[in-house]
């Protein structure tokens, strides 16, 4: 499906990833897909039974997105392993920490979890964790990342990347430009970090770059404000970093997105308006909504009427959507389940 085949709706819904309640198809997730058109549902925990109903829930969804003449939907989860996992026992191997003490260790999580994923229809993993957990600091990350050198986060996310995606599973490196220095929690209320850019560039960008030159399927920002780069906003809604940083100065040209757009360090601060239009002039080609509620909606008509009544938003909107089609196209089959 090319971009001029889709409608302003579409377009705008394609620049969405939702979250949603059940753990079945319910006549609301339909309304998703069919009416607001969203280009992506991301799963946790509450939506997840057992291996036959989640493997019938992700079939589900792509079917009905297929039926209604939708782009098949990024279906996405957070499966970093460890104290990130929403698929556990009797869905993984990894209910622990899974071994990273060298490639070898990140290839084999990472075929294996690719396989687990694949099987129950997911198609996109929010992984690796790129993040360099900074031993001066109680890092927020220490748990979550390949430790703090951040030459050994870029060979073994590299490979985790190449992994992943060779055997189906797009691989999102997070959480851009890092968030291995910081210590107050995203989810509950917006960091602030001052270390230098030319700092971070030394160090907390190495592991980014690397996923690009890996041919990471996407970037997820983070909601710190980095004072180094950008003062004003978060990385999530910033231009400086999504653009002149990402796009302009490493060269990336796949997907990013933001991250979960419900978190405290967003949501307590700016408007809903305000936010849509900073991801919009930040070239965000997806916003993630985690928690079901009306900003889905709301997010996708402020999305389409943007993109309708601004010309160079309007292009950057169908801009972005290509990449969206584009990745699609590389890595997602459109035939309905037999």
């Amino acid at each position: 499906m090319r971009v001029d085949q889709l409608s302003v709706e579409q377009i705008a819904g394609q620049r969405l990833m939702v979250g949603f309640d059940g753990t079945t198809l319910t006549g609301d997730l339909k309304y998703l897909i069919d009416t607001v058109k969203v280009g992506g549902v991301i799963l946790f925990s509450r939506n997840i039974e057992g291996p036959e109903q989640l493997k019938e829930l992700c079939h589900g969804v792509r079917d009905h997105a297929l039926s209604v003449g939708q782009p098949p939907l990024f279906i996405a989860v957070d499966q970093e392993g460890g104290e990130v996992a929403r698929l556990r026992a009797p869905f993984t191997e990894f209910n622990g920490n899974p071994s990273m003490k060298d490639e070898a260790d990140a290839v084999n999580f990472a075929t294996i979890t690719a396989g687990e994923l694949k099987s129950v229809g997911i198609n996109m993993n929010m992984a690796p964790v790129m993040d360099v957990a900074c031993t001066d600091v109680d890092s927020i990350m220490a748990g979550r990342s390949f430790g703090s050198d951040p030459e050994q986060a870029a060979r073994l996310g590299g490979a985790m990347i190449d992994q992943f995606q060779k055997n189906g599973i797009m691989a999102v490196a997070k959480h851009f430009p890092g968030i291995g220095r910081t210590t107050l929690d995203s989810h509950i209320d917006r960091p602030f970090l001052k270390t230098g850019a030319d700092t971070m560039m030394a160090a907390d960008i190495i592991p980014f770059a690397a996923a690009i030159a890996h041919q990471v399927a996407g970037i997820m920002f983070s909601h710190i404000v980095y004072e180094g780069f950008d003062p004003q906003w978060p990385a999530s809604l910033s231009p400086v970093i999504a653009v002149d940083l990402l796009r302009k100065k490493l060269g990336y040209n796949g997907l990013v997105l933001t991250d979960d757009l419900d978190m405290g360090a967003v949501k307590k601060y700016y408007p809903l308006d305000v936010v849509i239009n900073q991801v919009m002039a930040a070239d965000v080609d997806q916003a993630l909504i985690c928690h079901r509620s009306s900003d889905i909606e709301d997010a996708a008509a402020k999305i389409a009427s943007i993109q309708q009544d601004t010309r160079g938003m309007r292009d950057q909107a169908l801009k972005s959507v290509e990449r969206i089609l584009m990745l699609k196209s590389r890595f997602l089959q459109p035939e309905k389940t037999g």
